[in-house]
């Protein structure tokens, strides 16, 4: 029998690919897609069961396993449902209403102090001074940012350097950058529980990994025990880069 097959539905078959893609991709990124394949495969065994097999004992526990599923899965997995929040609320994917409706000015960035960044850890790693540098993108640190102590200064390569040397009180913990200024120092940052994260690496590269993950800003890690330059974003950790290949990987847009 023909079924009518019309934009709409063509929309909706659209609109649940680029959900599940987005979950998929969340879960990747986040380590925990192992969980979330058992989650679907214990949804699919509770529909073999129930709807097909019909075995009535067995599906009147599944069903009220199924019953508390949805409190369940908010407990398992609410890092991320945390971040897919997070992500749509962030301002930089409403900009466009924001300017049809003149809401907001969108002035071009400076990107200027990029440079000295990049100058302040090509340093620091002939030294091997350890370091985490946080960069703000559209999605807002300032929680984080009350974390450490708020310097708001200009971004100088010595000043830096002077901030992460190991003899400096707020050499531990993370600098925020935003606005092309150094807000905090010092800084807490959440950790990443990725269990394909390399054992040789630290709490400095799980802490990037981990602000990545949660928000859209750039991480830069400068190993204290090799003196190797990493860029976390997005849930993807950046090894062992180059002077340049920082430079135009912090120049690239977001």
């Amino acid at each position: 029998m023909f079924v009518p097959f019309g934009i709409k539905d063509a929309l909706d078959i659209f609109l649940v690919a680029l959900f599940l893609y987005y979950v998929y991709r969340l879960m990747k990124m986040s380590g925990v897609f192992n969980l979330f394949v058992g989650v679907l495969a214990f949804m699919a065994i509770w529909v073999i069961i129930t709807h097909i097999l019909d075995l009535p004992l067995m599906g009147a526990i599944l069903d009220k396993l199924v019953s508390v599923g949805a409190i369940i899965l908010v407990i398992l997995f609410q890092d991320e449902i945390r971040r897919f929040l997070v992500d749509i609320g962030s301002h930089r994917r409403w900009q466009f209403f924001a300017r049809y409706f003149s809401l907001q000015k969108n002035p071009e960035k400076d990107t200027g102090y990029l440079t000295a960044i990049v100058l302040a850890c090509m340093n620091m790693s002939r030294t091997k001074t350890g370091a985490l540098i946080v960069i703000e993108n559209g999605i807002s640190l300032e929680t984080y940012e009350k974390t450490g102590e708020k310097i708001n200064a200009e971004i100088k390569t010595r000043l830096i350097e002077n901030i992460f040397f190991k003899n400096s009180p707020l050499h531990d913990g993370a600098m925020i950058i935003a606005y092309g200024k150094i807000r905090s120092t010092g800084c807490v940052l959440p950790l990443s529980h990725n269990a394909h994260i390399p054992k040789e690496l630290g709490l400095r590269h799980r802490a990037a990994l981990g602000i990545s993950q949660e928000t859209d800003a750039k991480a830069i890690v400068v190993s204290e025990e090799t003196g190797y330059i990493s860029v976390a974003y997005q849930g993807q950790l950046n090894l062992r880069l180059s002077p340049e290949s920082l430079e135009q990987f912090l120049s690239s847009p977001v």
